[in-house]
This record gives structure tokens, C-alpha cells and sequence, in this order.
């Protein structure tokens, strides 16, 4: 391999909220990939269900992502070949929606998933009631487990 791939032991990946051509997610999946690649995605996995999210909203496989972010390609490239692969072809206004839906889509009516989303944010931070979306979650995990104090 031919790239330099994040540590995820060491820092954790981009937020869910950070884009790259439009799409949210993208650039946080990108990292646990090339981590995975190179055996340093810790605690990260690539393909989870919140990679499968975009991933299904491309219609992209996962298999033949990783094979070509193996190949040791910038975002920029790898967001050409997504967007030449995806077997949606969305319009800017998607993109726009679907990624601001995503920074702000938390848990809804499941009681379970409700308490687990409850619980998660006590464990990190129990005085924390502004955390609202799985995103703002993700980012108060990253932080706190790298030693942030919430």
C-alpha cells in the first residue's frame, strides 16, 4: 500500500459531519478504511451501520471500496471513482438533504435504542443533555476517548 492512513489508536477519525463532495459521512468512513487496510483502525471497524448508511445511499459496494482505497487514493480521487461507481446518482439537493438529515437523525420511538443512546452519553459525560443525533454522539466518543474532558 502506498498511503498514509490514519491511526485510529491514536486519534480518532474525521466527524460524521465533515464532507467531502457534499456527502457527510464519507470522509470518517475513508479513514476507518485506510486504517483497516493498514491495521490500525483500533476500536473502529469499516462497513459498521453508519457506514452502510452512505454506502447504501450511493449503492456502492463496500468490497470494491476498500479495493480501491487500497490502491492508495486521495479523497478527491476517491470521490470521482464513487461518484463514476454509485449506482445512485443523486442531484446536489439530495446530497444536501440526506447529509444534513444525517447530522441531525438521533434516535427515535425504539425504547431500547432510546435507553442505549441514553446510557452511551452517561457513560461519557453523565451532566451532558444537549446530545441529540448519533452524530453529536459520535464526536462527544471521539473526544472523550482520546482524553477530552466533556
Amino acid at each position: 500500500m502506498n498511503f498514509t492512513a490514519p491511526d485510529l489508536t491514536q486519534h480518532p477519525p474525521r466527524s460524521p459531519r465533515v464532507r467531502l463532495g457534499g456527502y457527510a459521512l464519507l470522509p470518517r468512513m475513508l479513514d476507518k478504511c485506510r486504517a483497516t487496510l493498514a491495521g490500525k483502525n483500533g476500536e473502529y471497524r469499516y462497513n459498521c451501520p453508519l457506514d452502510q448508511e452512505i454506502l447504501d445511499f450511493l449503492g456502492i459496494d463496500p468490497g470494491a471500496l476498500q479495493q480501491e482505497v487500497a490502491t492508495g487514493k486521495g479523497d478527491g480521487e476517491l470521490l470521482a471513482w464513487i461518484q463514476a461507481h454509485a449506482k445512485h446518482q443523486r442531484a446536489a439537493w439530495e446530497i444536501a438533504q440526506w447529509s444534513a438529515f444525517q447530522d441531525t437523525r438521533g434516535p427515535e420511538g425504539d425504547p431500547e435504542i432510546l435507553g442505549w443512546f441514553a446510557e452511551t452519553i452517561g457513560k461519557l459525560c453523565p451532566t451532558r443533555t444537549d446530545v441529540r443525533s448519533y452524530a453529536e454522539l459520535l464526536d462527544l466518543d471521539d473526544y472523550v476517548s482520546f482524553g477530552g474532558r466533556a
